[in-house]
Formats: C-alpha cells, sequence, structure tokens
C-alpha cells in the first residue's frame, strides 16, 4: 500500500554534544530528508530541557525554510496553550507566505515543559482564563478568516494572509481529541509513539472519519531501522517512556528518570510513576516497511509521522537514510 511518510524532529541534544550541535543536526537531517523524499519535516517545542534544542518551532522553521527548497516544514507542534491563537496565526501565515505551500501548523495541548517553564511561559500574559477548546477554535477561525460577529475579536485579521490557506493539524493520542479537530475541520496526528493502544487508534479513526471524511488522519509512530533486526531491537530496548500521574488527575510522559526528579523539584502534589518500553517499530527497512503496510491496510492511513528517540546521531540518522527509500518508492 501506498503512503507518504514525514519525520518529527525534536532537535536531541546527544551524549557529550550541545544544543548548537543539536540544532545543527536538525538542519542536516532536514537537508537529507529532503533528498531522500520525505514529504514533510516537523520540529517540535519543550521547554526548559537538557535533552532537546527546540523551543521555538517557527524560529526553527524559519531557518530550514532557507536551508531547504522543496520539503514541508510544520510544527509538531506548538504548545497553544501558552499562546495568543492570533499571533500563532501570524507568525506562520508570514512563514507561509514567504514559502507558499511549504507551510503546516500542528497544535499541541501539552504544556511542553514543567510547571516551572509553564509558569514563565504565561509569566505577564492576558487571557490566560480561555481554555485550550477556545483557543483553538479562534485560532481556526482566524485561519479561515471567518470571526462571527458575536466574537470579542470580530473585525480582526490575521495578516498577512498566504495565497493557499495554511493547513492546521491537531496533535493528540486520544479518541476526544481525534473528534476536536474533525469538528473543527482540522487534520489531526494520532501520537501512537505515546498511546500505542490500537484499539483507541482504530476508535479514534472512525470517529475522526464519520466527522471529517476528507480531512488528513496522520499516525506519527516511532520507528529504528538497522542492517540487522537482532541490532535494531537490541537498541529500541534501551528506550523507556516515564509516565507520571498526578493525584488531581492530570498526566505527563517523560524520557528518564532524571526528568522525574525534576518533575518532582517543580511540585508539589503527589504523583506515581510508570515505567515501560517506548512503543517502537525495530527492526530491518524490510520488516518496518511490512508494520507500516499493516498499519495503513488496518486503519486505512495514507500519511506516516517518524518518530526515532535514538540517542546514538550515526544510528538515528541512518535509520532515517534506510526508511527513505520507503518514501521514495511510495510515490514512484
Amino acid at each position: 500500500m501506498d503512503y507518504k511518510l514525514g519525520i518529527l524532529d525534536q532537535s536531541p541534544i546527544f551524549p557529550g554534544k550541545s544544543a548548537v550541535d543539536a540544532l545543527q543536526s536538525s538542519i542536516n537531517l532536514a537537508q537529507h530528508a529532503e533528498k531522500w523524499g520525505y514529504h514533510r519535516f516537523w520540529v517540535s517545542e519543550h521547554h526548559q530541557s537538557d535533552d532537546v534544542a527546540g523551543v521555538s518551532p517557527e524560529v526553527l522553521i524559519s531557518h530550514l525554510l532557507a536551508k531547504t527548497s522543496s520539503i514541508k516544514l510544520g510544527s509538531g507542534g506548538v504548545m497553544l496553550q501558552h499562546y495568543s491563537p492570533y499571533k500563532v496565526v501570524e507568525n506562520f501565515h508570514l512563514l507561509a507566505t514567504l514559502e507558499p505551500g511549504r507551510v503546516e501548523l500542528g497544535l499541541g495541548k501539552a504544556p511542553g515543559g514543567f510547571s516551572l517553564s509553564t509558569k514563565a511561559l504565561r509569566y505577564g500574559a492576558t487571557g490566560s482564563d480561555i481554555d485550550f477548546d477556545e483557543r483553538l477554535l479562534t485560532l481556526q477561525k482566524l485561519v479561515h478568516n471567518s470571526l462571527d460577529e458575536t466574537h470579542p475579536l470580530f473585525g480582526v485579521k490575521a495578516l498577512p494572509r498566504p495565497k493557499e490557506v495554511l493547513p492546521t493539524f491537531l496533535l493528540g493520542a486520544s479518541t476526544n481529541s481525534a473528534k476536536l479537530a474533525a469538528e473543527l475541520g482540522m487534520n489531526f496526528v494520532f501520537a501512537r509513539f505515546l498511546n500505542g493502544s490500537d484499539s483507541i487508534l482504530d476508535e479514534a479513526v472512525k470517529v475522526y472519519r464519520d466527522i471529517h471524511p476528507k480531512g488528513k488522519f496522520i499516525v506519527s509512530v516511532a520507528t529504528f531501522a538497522a542492517a540487522s533486526q537482532d541490532e535494531a531491537e537490541e537498541e529500541a530496548r534501551n528506550y523507556k517512556i516515564f509516565k507520571i500521574t498526578l493525584s488531581s488527575g492530570r498526566s505527563v510522559s517523560v524520557q528518564s528518570p532524571e526528568q522525574v526528579e525534576e518533575f518532582r523539584k517543580q511540585t508539589d502534589e503527589p504523583f506515581e510513576v510508570t515505567e515501560r518500553e517506548v512503543e517502537m517499530i525495530a527492526g530491518t527497512p524490510t520488516f518496518v516497511k511490512e508494520e507500516l503496510d499493516w498499519l495503513a491496510d488496518a486503519y486505512q492511513i495514507d500519511e506516516f509521522i517518524l518518530h526515532t528517540p535514538i540517542l546514538n546521531e550515526e544510528k538515528r540518522l541512518k535509520s532515517f537514510e534506510l526508511l527513505g527509500h520507503l518514501s521514495l518508492q511510495s510515490v514512484e
């Protein structure tokens, strides 16, 4: 089955390297991804992290646009709870006007950091009483220039307006998020690398397509390819996710015991930690293709975004190269 492939890059800071090195690696990967035939390249937003350098997707996207020529570039994603929807749309409208047809806006609900950085992002801000759903609805109406007369911002326009309507995507890992995206006429990216339950994926696909059959439903998966099956599986076993569940019911996922301890320093709320392996499709390129083929056929998915949380830079780059051949085959 044919499908398009993209890459989610979190600008990881590899052991012994710096944030400068991490951002140069993102540039290098984006340029290679374009050459290898990937359809899109998205960058993430994380705050006060010693592990990743990507704190501002729109700034990094602007630089990557200048360093590439054809690949679609987007955010995976902008953490909308912190920001004015108007300013977010202005930023991405400007990018899309500079490079028509290449810019995509992906939006997330998570904070992208712990309590201290969240407090810092909101320090001095207004309108913080507006919930996420209202922010998302307002953003979508600004993108389509469709604010109605009852809206407090009626009459405002997010300029400049690009020639094509800016593509918007909601990122999530639940049926509720898929439903929200569909109701707002947005594309949806299901984060399977965070929620490996294919029963929830199945339900999310059905709910989304019932409401918005013409929208794009993309699945983001953790993958790692190597020359041999044993090598890939052995490397993949080294990666864990630590799910922190607070007494209030709120949860956040981190990637190391050190991040759990950092979270502990920034909260007074009791919490529990559950450790589990990353839901990663690891193996030879042929094995990974078979797994993606199965997912594509089972859930009628025609686009995947690959996330490779491997801390060895050379192995990670080689994995994307090996899987890039699948991307080239999918467009032939």
